[in-house]
């Protein structure tokens, strides 16, 4: 995967009308990052719409693991096309089965009542703080399959704000800011902008309801999985500029958390909103 960029990750081969093939990355999970399938799903939709339309909302469910080794089948379906909106339902395939699904709204873009009741935290600007990937540097101590897979932090420039090594879990606030750009140049592509943070929204998400309970990603009796993931587009941003995350988890329970998160830009603008549950078992317990 190294010698492939995101964008090209993100950029889908056309089978026929409405059927579409994306390629994937084995980021060394075993099973496809959902961040992969989300970016590529969304942009499966974009590729079949009016001119002028871009995404002010998805929401999707994960129902089956993905192949990471195996492309990815993407079959759209045209719901509807309004004046103003149009809505299309994405169908990812791998194997003969549907491994996920999405429901997209698009809009034409047009003026009406603003507001913004989210004040984007007080957290030291991104300068100031490492990037996340040195943490994770490449060791000779490291298996080889974990060496390889290291690179998925490379398309993303993370960079978390008094950052907890997963080595270490301690108990804390069910809150998480990071700082995220994108390490490639989307020249003030509106679609491409929103592919590429769909993608990047799903890192660190679900993680941030282990907080409080002091679990760490690498314990081997836990169990995570999304079920499912919801996305907001408010405002045009440029992801090649920073853009802070901020998660908070406000409830787990049933083998499931829940976690919500917002997207600022550096003038404290808020452009997209989230909100993914998930499943989080713990073996014997």
């Amino acid at each position: 995967m190294s010698d492939v960029k995101l964008v090209e990750l993100l950029t889908l081969d056309k089978l026929e009308e409405g059927l579409f093939r994306g390629q994937s990355w084995d980021l060394g999970f075993r099973a496809l990052f959902g961040g992969q399938v989300l970016g590529q799903a969304l942009a499966a939709a974009q590729l079949t719409l009016p001119e002028g339309r871009i995404t002010h909302s998805f929401h999707s469910y994960f129902l089956l693991p993905g192949d990471a080794n195996k492309p990815v089948v993407f079959d759209v379906e045209n719901v509807r096309d309004g004046r103003s909106f149009s809505t299309r339902r994405v169908k990812a395939i791998q194997n003969g089965l549907n491994i996920f699904y999405m429901t997209a709204s698009f809009q034409m873009p047009e003026k009406g009542l603003e507001h913004q009741y989210a004040d984007m935290p007080n957290v030291p600007p991104p300068e100031d703080i490492g990037s996340d990937s040195k943490v994770f540097d490449i060791t000779q101590d490291m298996p080889e399959s974990m060496r390889e897979s290291i690179g998925y932090h490379k398309p993303i420039d993370m960079r978390t704000v008094d950052f907890v090594s997963p080595e270490n879990a301690i108990v804390q606030e069910p809150k998480r800011y990071i700082w995220m750009k994108a390490q490639e140049l989307l020249s003030g592509n509106i679609n491409l902008n929103q592919v590429m943070l769909a993608y990047a929204s799903d890192y660190h998400l679900l993680s941030t309801a282990l907080q409080p309970h002091g679990v760490s990603t690498k314990d081997k009796n836990l169990r995570m999985a999304t079920i499912d993931h919801s996305m907001w587009f408010h405002h045009p941003f440029d992801f090649d500029d920073w853009l802070l995350y901020c998660a908070e988890s406000p409830f787990s329970g049933g083998a499931r958390g829940l976690v919500k998160g917002q997207f600022f830009n550096r003038e404290g603008k808020l452009v997209a909103s989230t909100m993914q549950e998930g499943l989080l078992r713990k073996i014997g317990e």
